[in-house]
């Protein structure tokens, strides 16, 4: 009896213990601001979304910068410097492999430095592909975007051309044990936004909501709508005084859609367990 007893409260001990397990195993978002994120997997894999680290909306940019030391994957929606950011300086600490278009790609090794060894067919794709990588832990799918996307070289450089980097885009990430992102990259709404739900339910859309040069509060309200995420973060917004779109005009909008999603609004440096 004592033996069965013994047990029985092991398994309720475990039973109590396994959120917290699951937890700590989780998948976690850190917002540096502007657009730049980091997902660090289950597994501890990190990707970097468009990420200029040391943008002004990040007082800790430069510390956080330097701590940077573990990065798989830089992803990169189009080519304006705003979203290139630090990817080069990282790319050559880390080794990270880079994941854009294939025009993208060939433009940020040509003009930018990024390391050719680093951007290869494994992680180049365009819309309407997907990648699996990281050994199947992730899988990247391609989403248009309504934008530009002119690469200018780095400042002190004497090239001063624009160059073509391909179509802007966002990204629509996968992660195995864990949510599905879509980052809206820089775009405006588009009525395809609809069809996102259709192949893969959305958990977490990061979506731009500055206004000038993306969709502002009202307009990112509509694409909350046909995307349908569970939950929605803003970005792009309050970095330059252009940007004029704000998270309380944000939630007045979604409410008024009648948008049944989630607002989390997250702070610079913040990290989020999903």
């Amino acid at each position: 009896m004592q033996t069965i007893q013994w047990f029985k409260t092991l398994l309720v001990g475990l039973a109590l213990a396994a959120p917290a397990v699951a937890l700590a195993g989780g998948t976690q978002l850190t917002w540096y601001g502007h657009s730049a994120f980091k997902i660090t997997t289950p597994s501890g894999k990190v990707l970097l979304i468009d990420p200029w680290i040391t943008n002004p909306a990040n007082k800790n940019g430069k510390e956080d910068l330097a701590k940077i030391d573990r990065v798989d994957l830089i992803l990169i929606s189009h080519g304006h410097s705003d979203h290139v950011g630090n990817a080069v300086e990282i790319a050559k600490k880390t080794g990270a492999k880079l994941v854009s278009t294939f025009d993208l790609g060939k433009a940020l090794v040509q003009v930018d430095g990024y390391p050719a060894a680093q951007v290869g067919f494994d992680t180049q794709g365009n819309f309407g592909g997907q990648l699996t990588l990281l050994d199947g832990e992730v899988k990247i799918a391609f989403i248009p975007a309504v934008h530009s996307s002119g690469l200018a070289a780095p400042d002190g450089s004497a090239d001063k051309e624009v160059h073509y980097g391909g179509n802007p885009g966002g990204f629509l990430i996968t992660i195995k044990n864990g949510p599905t992102i879509y980052h809206t990259g820089d775009t405006d709404v588009f009525g395809d936004m609809a069809l996102i739900p259709q192949f893969h339910k959305v958990d977490v859309m990061l979506a731009c909501i500055g206004d000038h040069f993306t969709m502002g509060p009202e307009r990112a309200a509509e694409a909350v709508k046909l995307v349908k995420p569970r939950e929605v973060i803003p970005m792009h917004y309050g970095t330059f005084p252009v940007l004029t779109g704000t998270p309380e005009a944000f939630a007045k909008a979604l409410r008024k859609q009648g948008a049944k999603s989630k607002l989390e609004v997250m702070k610079v440096d913040e990290t989020l367990q999903l």
